[in-house]
């Protein structure tokens, strides 16, 4: 599970970045109920912060109902948790029907998103979501598949809506949309035309919600994630024979077998 741990830094509380990782993993069924969290000491270690931090992130791990102590052997997961950890079938998940599917998760999302960003964002939100969609066209020009960027581009937007159940449902997510921004850009990168409306797409986004027009806004997001899905269906079938397939992958990669 270490791979899936990275070290926190200045921002957020520390002990809130480390709860969230581990309820990330708890949520994405990485930790199952039942399991055991890993020593103090290896938290410590892995997250390269104080054992006081530790502490109050699984203080609020225990707060929200996701672990339970158990008095001289250690912290482990709620056998009942609030939700039931979330599993695809692997071959389910490399095929372009399920990329599809998650792409129409994320239009629902995404949609609303914007809505509330457009509605919600301050001067520095617009700055630091004009910064992503700059960073990302960079990524482009350098010739980088830019994935990282992407995501980055619409957690900036999401940051600016300020709901955190709707940010806890794309971190809960985030490993297949993860995956599923690989395989869309992958095939996107093949064709100038994809490229170039997916960066016009974006710039829609960002001026709707620096318009602060709520409803040009959800229109632009879902746009975006419909042609996604266009773009996916119009790809050519040696993609999905060659490179689509192995990028779906890691879509259920790491992923445990429901018990």
């Amino acid at each position: 599970m270490s791979q899936h741990l990275t070290p926190v830094s200045s921002g957020a509380r520390l002990s809130d970045q480390v709860a969230e990782q581990l309820a990330a993993l708890i949520k994405q069924g990485r930790l199952q109920p039942g399991d055991k969290l890993p020593t103090e000491a290896r938290l410590v270690e892995q997250f390269q912060v104080s054992r006081t931090v530790v502490r109050e992130a699984v203080s609020r791990l225990k707060s929200l109902g996701l672990v339970d102590s158990r008095q001289g052997s250690g912290v482990f997961v709620n056998p009942q948790l609030p939700f039931a950890p979330l599993h695809f079938e692997a071959q389910l998940a490399a095929s372009q029907e399920a990329v599809i599917q998650m792409v129409e998760v994320r239009r629902a999302l995404e949609a609303e998103v914007a809505a509330l960003a457009a509605q919600r964002r301050t001067p520095d939100d617009v700055q630091a979501i004009r910064q992503s969609v700059q960073a990302l066209d960079q990524a482009v020009q350098a010739g980088r598949n830019g994935v990282d960027e992407d995501v980055k581009f619409h957690r900036a937007i999401a940051n600016a809506a300020r709901n955190p159940f709707l940010i806890q449902t794309l971190e809960y997510l985030g490993q297949f949309l993860h995956g599923v921004t690989e395989v869309t850009r992958a095939n996107e990168a093949r064709r100038v035309d994809f490229a170039s409306e997916v960066q016009n797409e974006h710039q829609a986004i960002v001026q709707a919600v620096e318009a602060g027009d709520p409803e040009l806004a959800r229109q632009a997001a879902a746009t975006h994630m419909g042609n996604a899905i266009v773009r996916i269906r119009r790809a050519d079938p040696s993609f999905w024979q060659q490179e689509g397939e192995r990028l779906a992958q890691p879509l259920v990669k790491g992923l445990r077998t429901p018990r």
